[in-house]
């Protein structure tokens, strides 16, 4: 009796495995890379929604729940926040351009290292507007899902944009 019942259990543990391997095996594997050939895609889409405001096709480049983790402020989740934080930035810089010096591509990340031109015609958040023109260069680390920009870490110098500008760093009054 107790060898029938260990003969059931084993023949149902190699059943059990057999069926588990075989519906894994049964389905879709999800793409883990990227082409460069896709990278340069995702990379034009990109430059079309920043440097001309086109959000028609943000959500052809953009996961629902993209995050942008940005150096200055807070994570932007989903498309609707990352489209805020262009307008704001094309309001402040009407003549807002982003060129792509090089990007690089393993697996389902992309890292980019682009430059940002632009006259602060307009108001930035709490900063007046001044007129001045800057240029800033900084790096972008991508996550790509299903063919989307599903996460950004967005980085650059803070110091030098705002002294481009014209403001000052007012160091705090020494501790007595």
């Amino acid at each position: 009796m107790q060898q029938s019942i260990s003969l059931i259990t084993r023949i149902s543990l190699v059943v059990t495995l057999v069926l588990l391997g075989f519906s894994l095996s049964c389905q879709q594997q999800a793409r883990v890379t990227i082409t460069d050939q896709e990278a340069n895609a995702l990379l034009e889409g990109l430059l079309e929604i920043w440097n001309e405001g086109n959000f028609d096709i943000t959500e052809d480049f953009f996961t629902a729940d993209f995050v942008l983790h940005d150096n200055d402020f807070q994570e932007l989740v989903g498309i609707e926040a990352f489209e805020g934080f262009v307008t704001m930035n094309r309001t402040a810089f009407p003549d807002f351009k982003v060129t792509m010096d090089e990007f690089f591509v393993k697996g389902d990340k992309m890292a980019s290292r682009w430059t940002v031109t632009g006259t602060q015609t307009g108001p930035m958040r709490d900063l007046p507007p001044t007129g001045k023109k800057m240029q800033i260069s900084g790096l972008s680390i991508y996550r790509i899902a299903n063919g989307k920009f599903a996460e950004e870490w967005l980085h650059f110098n803070m110091l030098d944009f705002y002294q481009q500008l014209g403001f000052t760093v007012v160091p705090p009054e020494a501790q007595k």
